[in-house]
């Protein structure tokens, strides 16, 4: 977790509790405030330019916190340098303004612990909780920092107590909130029969550890360390405070004055020494510049020491500034494993399930298909009896067909010999007919023939009359041009004379032409009496030959008595004649 990501924490806490209606806004002037605090804090120079321009008032509504980031990130974030400031004060400032909001102690008195150590129970809430907002803590960071606290105190913590209180306590987002968190503590239902002033330096040793990356620090009553001087080679007994970077050291435990420190970096070692001058449980540290000799009270004391600056020392060959940071990584990544091993097994499980209801599934439908081919055998049993039975029942009607049918093909053969001899009386009648039809046919042509002419004719005198109304038409309109002309020409007489002799000579030809088309008109009629005369030759040969056909045509049975075909016969031919008579009429 980087620096940015440990202070937008605090500040996201600063802004919500700035947000007293909870609608994820800010007023300006609030947020200039909160921003001018932060510069101090941050000891970044302060820009009112920025700051003005940024929040200028030509939108007077609030801001939400997606409009404060840019000029967060910009202006502040980006500016700031580590450990140019305390972040200790940072940290004070937006609890100040979020504790005001939202902590809530106990009225009476009654709380386990004091303001101070509720700050610095947010700081370590907010180290260990995820990188999502809102902010929580998961249930197994929370486990582990009560776990801290209990052992700074040399008590054990009630796990199972704890997973009754988080089973029956509401978590939003998969765990607590710090103000939940807080009541929890508060409570004392983990710190029974433990006074306040032990509390309050467990949170401060775990504290320190933790938020100020103290690998390992002096513990009262015997927390001093023997120190022997570079110049005087004197021993003196020193405050010592180790950090992951720097072992430093103290006159006392209230650490206001400062002796001096030892930079730790990989090309470090620290060996354990023998006993001399008086002094036991020696060890030292050795730098590229100087070795730092040390005596500790008890070979305890000298082995905790010896471990916890070999990890700082560790930490600084790995590149890691942090070895709770590093820690809580390895918690999250190992969190993540065993939710993917969970989901896993989840997963294996739902396959294991899908499987066993697949199988019990399979096998119902192999009891279904068994039970299904049982009933198919009973009913191909039950079908090959009934087709048996039938095969028996047509083979016994075919042999009665057999037999009757033997009696029906000798009756045939014997209608065979007399149908042969009437085929062949047909035969020899067929020809006649044949013969009768063929000159019926010569007769009809003619009487095609005769009504085409017929039509020929009829269609020349149409045309002719066709020609004598058009001739009429055109005589009707030279006597009304001759009337035009007249009534025109009786001021112009002399003038259109020779005009008007023309229009006679006009007239009297078509007068000419009209007398030659009734000519012609005459001759036309007399051709079509001269046609006529043919078509009832035609129609009295063709009665003639109807007559002839039907007496032909007449059936002959055998032994039937010979009847007079003059009165009868052939007379289905009668009406098509009568029909094709009136048609060609």
């Amino acid at each position: 977790m980087d620096l940015r990501a440990e202070l937008l924490k605090s500040i996201w806490y600063a802004f919500t509790a700035l947000d007293v209606e909870k609608s994820g806004k800010v007023s300006k002037s609030q947020l200039k405030v909160l921003s001018h605090n932060l510069y101090t804090v941050l000891c970044i120079p302060h820009d009112p330019v920025a700051l003005e321009e940024h929040f200028r008032d030509d939108d007077d509504g609030p801001v939400s916190s997606q409009g404060y980031m840019p000029y967060l990130n910009k202006y502040i974030l980006d500016k700031v340098e580590e450990g140019a400031f305390v972040k200790e004060n940072f940290d004070e400032l937006c609890w100040t303004l979020t504790a005001k909001k939202n902590y809530k102690p106990d009225r009476n008195g009654n709380s386990v612990v004091s303001h101070q150590d509720a700050f610095k129970l947010w700081c370590l809430f907010n180290f260990l909780s995820e990188d999502k907002y809102p902010l929580v803590m998961v249930p197994d960071e929370v486990e582990y920092l009560l776990k801290k606290i209990c052992t700074a105190m040399n008590v054990e913590l009630n796990s199972c107590e704890l997973d009754d209180y988080l089973s029956q306590e509401p978590q939003g987002q998969g765990g607590l909130t710090v103000w939940q968190f807080l009541d929890m503590v508060n409570s004392g239902r983990f710190l029974r029969g433990i006074e306040q002033e032990a509390v309050s330096m467990a949170i401060e040793e775990v504290y320190q550890e933790v938020i100020e990356d103290v690998l390992k620090q002096a513990r009262s009553p015997h927390g001093y360390l023997w120190k022997k001087g570079q110049l005087r080679r004197n021993w003196s007994e020193r405050w010592f405070t180790l950090k992951p970077s720097v072992l430093s050291y103290y006159m006392s435990e209230e650490r206001k004055e400062k002796k001096g420190s030892i930079t730790l970096d990989k090309h470090c070692c620290v060996e354990v020494l023998p006993d001399r001058d008086g002094k036991r449980c020696m060890f030292c540290v050795k730098t590229s510049s100087r070795t730092y000799e040390m005596s500790a009270s008890d070979t305890r004391q000298r082995q905790e020491w010896t471990l916890a600056i070999q990890t700082a020392i560790r930490l600084q060959a790995e590149g890691k500034k942090s070895l709770h940071k590093d820690l809580k990584q390895k918690r999250r990544e190992q969190r993540e494993q065993r939710e993917q091993r969970k989901a896993a097994k989840e997963e294996e499980t739902q396959r294991l399930k899908q499987l066993q209801e697949e199988k019990e599934r399979k096998l119902q439908e192999l009891e279904l298909l068994k039970e299904a081919q049982r009933q198919a055998e009973i009913l191909l049993q039950e079908e090959e009896q009934r087709r048996r039975q039938q095969h028996e029942e047509m083979q016994r009607t075919l042999e009665i067909q057999l037999r009757e049918a033997e009696q029906a093909r000798a009756s045939m053969q014997a209608e065979m010999v007399l149908k042969e001899a009437e085929a062949e009386r047909q035969r020899k009648r067929i020809l006649e007919l044949e013969d009768m039809q063929e000159r019926l046919q010569e007769a009809l042509q003619q009487e095609v023939k005769a009504r085409q002419d017929e039509e020929a004719v009829r269609y020349a005198q149409a045309r002719l009359l066709a020609e004598e109304e058009e001739k009429l038409k055109q005589l009707m309109k030279l006597k009304e041009e001759q009337e035009e002309y007249i009534i025109k020409t009786q001021r112009e007489k002399q003038v259109l004379k020779q005009e008007m002799e023309n229009k006679n000579k006009c007239l009297e030809e078509a007068q000419k032409q009209l007398e030659e088309v009734r000519v012609n008109r005459q001759r036309v009629d007399q051709d079509v009496m001269a046609a006529q005369r043919k078509l009832r030759q035609a129609s009295t040969n063709v009665k003639h030959w109807n007559v002839q056909m039907n007496r032909l045509m007449h059936p002959i049975g055998p032994g039937d008595k010979r009847t007079n075909v003059s009165g009868g016969g052939f007379t289905g031919y009668q009406p098509l004649l009568s029909q094709r008579d009136s048609s060609l009429k």
